[in-house]
């Protein structure tokens, strides 16, 4: 028989502090995109120009966040690099967890998203006395970024959602905040029930400025 009894009131006293925890999951999440980006860029540049130690270091970390599981990409960071003495805070262990996961996935993006150019505008650039530098940055890239805008958009959703993974290694993201006065009021179905719903809203938020963002960046 169900006797639960529901009780709101610690929950939306800790309200403040579970919507401060959410603007670092967010803050965490932006800044392990754009990271991210930067690499991934680099690491798809890399495997299709590149070849050598360089070709066959972007091809092992592409492979590596591809195939292997997020959590045990946050404890190798987390853990593994203190085997070597190497001890990161828990902001840092998550960051680097979320940019090496996101680099990785962006890195296949991107290479597909140069191989979806034609070549020949390359070319047709170069013909006009444009630089390599020149045909790639104001021509090549600009099509490229429309091509793979929606999957960077859900690779952004998907690195909010893993920063979860953050309670883990300490890190007092939304997560874990909810985790830490969930443990000492005993209201776990509350708090992660409100939890689910600001994590619902984040997302929706980010679907729908990545929406009117396409909307302005991709009008013709």
């Amino acid at each position: 028989m169900f006797d639960y009894n529901f009780h709101w009131r610690p929950v939306m006293k800790s309200l403040p502090d579970l919507l401060e925890a959410a603007s670092l999951t967010l803050q965490v999440a932006v800044l392990a995109m754009v990271l991210g980006i930067v690499i991934g860029l680099c690491l798809a540049l890399a495997r299709l120009h590149l070849r050598g130690p360089v070709y066959w270091f972007a091809t092992a970390w592409v492979e590596l966040a591809r195939n292997t599981p997020a959590l045990f990409q946050l404890f190798f960071f987390g853990f593994g690099l203190g085997a070597f003495g190497l001890h990161l805070s828990p902001y840092l262990i998550v960051l680097a967890g979320l940019t090496f996961n996101c680099a990785g996935y962006l890195a296949e993006n991107f290479r597909g998203g140069f191989k979806a150019v034609p070549e020949t505008q390359i070319r047709a650039s170069r013909s006009l006395g444009m630089t390599p530098w020149q045909a790639y940055s104001r021509v090549v890239i600009p099509q490229v970024f429309r091509i793979v805008y929606h999957p960077i958009t859900n690779q952004m959703v998907w690195a909010v959602l893993m920063s979860s993974l953050g309670m883990l290694v300490g890190f007092r993201e939304l997560s874990g905040e909810t985790q830490f006065f969930a443990s000492r009021t005993f209201r776990i179905f509350e708090y992660f029930a409100v939890t689910a719903v600001i994590y619902y809203a984040i997302v929706k938020v980010i679907l729908l400025s990545s929406r009117l963002m396409a909307a302005r960046l991709f009008r013709y």
